[in-house]
């Protein structure tokens, strides 16, 4: 006989939008910074066309036009999904368990709960790289469509601002995936994470 204590928890059910949009975010991303890179060679951020260049394993395209029509078509797929699954989880009001609140801050001052903190940093990590998805959407645009996008790509002051800016962003979010999946297996063992997939 098994005790309460041996007893499988059950698997984490997700619903079919949530698994389609973090494969639809997976897939994007994974074209868009090969493809990025991609163009980064033609003429690197830092350093100038004699800049480090990375290693053509890392690159999508072939060549800048190949890797610049790859990185745009991924990018309409990347931001609407984002704009879809922003409205989902407003509509389904999901947002009050994703984005950090007061009490989540509090919990990571005070709480002597290491679940309850690994909720509140995961909520923490998953609001924090809301402006930075933004900042990596905008400079894009506004690299995408200088002059019809002028207004937005003066906010940036120069075109190398623009570019290294962009260019930031994209370890950020990888960061942000990292720390995503850590957490998110810290809070519901693996069995969370394949839940979200499979």
């Amino acid at each position: 006989m098994t005790s309460s204590k041996d007893k499988i928890p059950p698997t984490p059910k997700q619903t079919f939008l949530a698994k389609t949009f973090h494969w639809i975010n997976i897939i994007s991303l994974f074209i868009m910074i090969t493809s990025g890179l991609q163009i980064y060679n033609a003429n690197p951020v830092f350093g100038g066309r004699g800049g480090w260049h990375f290693p053509p394993f890392l690159l999508l395209g072939g060549w800048l036009a190949g890797g610049r029509n790859w990185h745009f078509a991924a990018m309409w797929f990347f931001s609407l999904n984002l704009l879809w699954y922003g409205l989902y989880i407003f509509i389904s009001r999901r947002w009050q368990r994703r984005f950090v609140a007061s009490l989540d801050i509090k919990a990571l001052q005070l709480s002597q709960n290491t679940k309850r903190k690994n909720y509140a940093w995961h909520r923490l990590v998953y609001t924090g790289i809301i402006p930075v998805l933004l900042l990596a959407i905008f400079s894009g645009l506004a690299m995408y469509k200088p002059a019809q996008l002028h207004w937005l790509s003066g906010l940036f002051g120069n075109w190398q601002t623009l570019r290294t800016v962009h260019f930031i962003t994209v370890p950020i979010v990888v960061l942000f995936t990292v720390a995503h999946f850590l957490l998110g297996r810290k809070v519901g063992g693996i069995r969370l994470i394949q839940s979200m997939f499979t």
